[in-house]
């Protein structure tokens, strides 16, 4: 089963399990990893940001003008910013590490 490595707002990694299939945001509620996603992935406010580490940001599909759009709102926004819930965890994911912003914004739409 692919992995992902999220890198807590202390700094502290915790790899956990990632089904295929599901979201970022997804994995992360199922592991208790500290993300909010206010709207459960309906693209309608900032919440799941995550930063995407620099060398799988590449590998990521681009992100949607709706989502660019949500991201515009993001507390602490950085240049391989996504939403968790628009990243769908492949086998190509495998090993992907995301760290979580200082804090989030929640300003829906």
């Amino acid at each position: 089963m692919p992995k992902i490595t999220f890198i807590e707002r202390n700094g502290n990694p915790r790899e956990v399990e990632a089904p295929l299939g599901l979201s970022v945001l997804e994995v992360a509620h199922k592991h208790g990893v500290d993300i909010e996603g206010a709207c459960e992935g309906s693209l309608a406010c900032s919440t799941c940001h995550v930063i995407v580490d620099a060398a799988w940001f590449p590998k990521l599909a681009k992100p949607t003008e709706d989502e660019e759009d949500m991201l515009d709102l993001a507390f602490g926004l950085e240049k391989t910013s996504r939403l968790g819930c628009q990243i769908v965890i492949s086998e190509m994911l495998d090993g992907l590490v995301v760290r979580l912003p200082s804090a989030t914004r929640n300003a829906a739409k």
